[in-house]
């Protein structure tokens, strides 16, 4: 039995310290944010682990994007599995903008000004799926002539190289993945705008092919070679699954860290706790983890930096 002790912080407060109170005020989603920072410095701390980080896309359109690109940027994981909308805006920020909006905002009217809501951020049609378009093509053309049939891991290293010189490519999740040789999987590619850039694409070039089998031959390389590995799963969906899916085989993720705002009882992905994979094999029996509810937005940058 651990008493519990009293926050006490002031402006000098800093984040590690913060969280370090966290673990011994023993309440609620504060002591789990501990905990799930304990295992995240475990993870990454074990050298023969391989560290997995699963994410939608959604939070690439807030500030969020940017500490993604740090953990990229600092080799804090080795292998990144995400949705299409990751590449949608990391790319169009990269070339415009996105502004700040609010969750009440009138929709119609939004729609008659050409302005795309995703939660409180507005995204106006300049910004989305016209610089999407007008940037991806001459891209692609150029990728198509050196070599025609992909797998979305080498697609996605080719397009963070071909913004290489962009004057704010140090912004970009994609660059630093490929300045790291960090592989970013997309298994389902078609859901978003950069996946309809690529199916419009295919409409002059029959013979462009997306081949996802070798994406997950290797990826499947990855799981098989890995001594040990973990996982940091922000909500759920295809991103998180095809993390424990693939682990599984290894006989599951050692080390086990997910932040969601989903309900349990619905029975979706993003819902179900971490230890509802032990009954897959998805995470062994041994396994250090936790389920941390609670925004993503608020508590990645607290992780990640406690």
């Amino acid at each position: 039995m651990k008493k519990v002790k009293d926050l006490s912080i002031n402006k000098n407060t800093k984040i590690a310290e913060l969280i370090k109170q966290f673990s011994q005020a023993g309440g609620f989603t504060a002591k789990k944010l501990a905990d799930g920072a304990e295992i995240w410095q475990a993870m990454k701390k074990d050298k023969d682990c391989k560290v997995f980080f699963s994410f939608p896309a959604c939070i690439c359109a807030t500030g969020t994007r940017g500490i993604i690109k740090d953990m990229v940027k600092n080799k804090q994981v080795d292998v990144l599995i995400t949705t299409c909308g990751t590449l949608d805006h990391d790319l169009a920020r990269l070339w415009k903008f996105y502004c700040q909006g609010r969750f009440d905002a009138d929709d119609k009217e939004l729609h008659k000004q050409g302005i795309n809501r995703l939660g409180n951020v507005f995204v106006p049609n300049e910004c989305y799926g016209e610089v999407l378009e007008n940037n991806m093509t001459p891209i692609l053309d150029k990728l198509y002539s050196k070599k025609k049939e992909w797998s979305t891991r080498d697609l996605v290293w080719a397009f963070g190289e071909a913004i290489s010189k962009h004057k704010n490519k140090e912004e970009s999740i994609l660059y630093w993945a490929w300045k790291n040789n960090i592989p970013v999987f997309i298994p389902g590619p078609m859901d978003g705008s950069w996946g309809s850039q690529l199916w419009m694409f295919w409409q002059q070039h029959r013979d462009f092919k997306i081949n996802l089998f070798e994406d997950e031959q290797e990826l499947a390389n990855l799981v098989f070679e890995a001594k040990k590995s973990g996982a940091l799963m922000l909500g759920g969906g295809i991103s998180k699954h095809h993390t424990i899916w693939w682990n599984q085989f290894r006989g599951g993720l050692d080390y086990a860290v997910q932040i969601t705002t989903a309900p349990e009882s619905d029975g979706s992905l993003s819902g179900a706790r971490t230890k509802e994979a032990i009954s897959w094999g998805k995470i062994t029996e041994k396994a250090k983890h936790i389920t941390i509810e609670g925004d993503a937005t608020v508590l990645l940058p607290l992780l990640v930096n406690s």
